[in-house]
């Protein structure tokens, strides 16, 4: 996996998102010939009312709240289709490709195929859409860099890395004792390992 997609689709875990990254598109091409139009680099679900229970003292605990900046409503499911870049945070034409995103939404049963055409429409124009059902969908650029003119929302990788540092000092005396397998997660983890022996050793 691309370590850019691999850092957005931890970061996107942490606030509740369930994930699938480099998910490909076949298309037709000819009389039983197929090749991969493109590759979307994340999509995430996130399920109304999703959090994150931070265990506290005393049989207490702490609901997570995902981050602001990610503008989830509490209370409704959330899809987000998403290109990651390492340098200018952009959709490509494939990721707008009104083909590839009736595949998607028909694909993973965000909308029925009478509603399909009209949702995909207006996330085009407009970047997000809600389905008949009420559910969100909103495309999204993941890059080092934010430029205006663009309909679709932009997060960069530089708020993504200052979000998981904060996270994991805010919540270590949980976390500081749990192995993760994400190895972008994992990498995280051993550094502010790192930190805290280097505090704790001063001290």
């Amino acid at each position: 996996m691309d370590h850019a997609v691999a850092l957005v689709q931890a970061y996107l875990q942490i606030n509740g998102y369930f994930t699938v990254a480099e998910y490909p598109i076949i298309e037709a091409t000819g009389k039983d010939r197929f090749s991969t139009a493109t590759d979307l680099d994340i999509l995430a679900y996130r399920f109304p009312g999703a959090g994150r229970v931070v265990p506290g003292k005393k049989n207490t605990h702490n609901v997570f709240s995902p981050d602001p900046l990610l503008g989830v409503g509490g209370d409704v499911a959330d899809m987000l289709i998403g290109e990651v870049k390492e340098g200018k945070a952009e959709l490509n034409r494939n990721a707008r490709s009104p083909k590839v995103l009736r595949t998607v939404l028909a694909r993973f049963g965000c909308c029925s195929m009478e509603h399909v055409d009209s949702v995909v429409e207006h996330l085009i124009r407009k970047g997000k859409a809600t389905t008949h059902d009420g559910h969100n969908i909103r495309l999204v650029a993941f890059g080092s860099a934010d430029f205006n003119g663009h309909s679709y929302e932009v997060i960069t990788t530089g708020h993504i890395i200052q979000f998981i540092e904060s996270y994991l000092f805010e919540h270590w005396a949980v976390l500081r004792n749990t192995q993760f397998k994400h190895p972008v997660f994992g990498l995280f983890m051993v550094i502010q390992k790192a930190r805290m022996n280097m505090k704790e050793t001063e001290s």
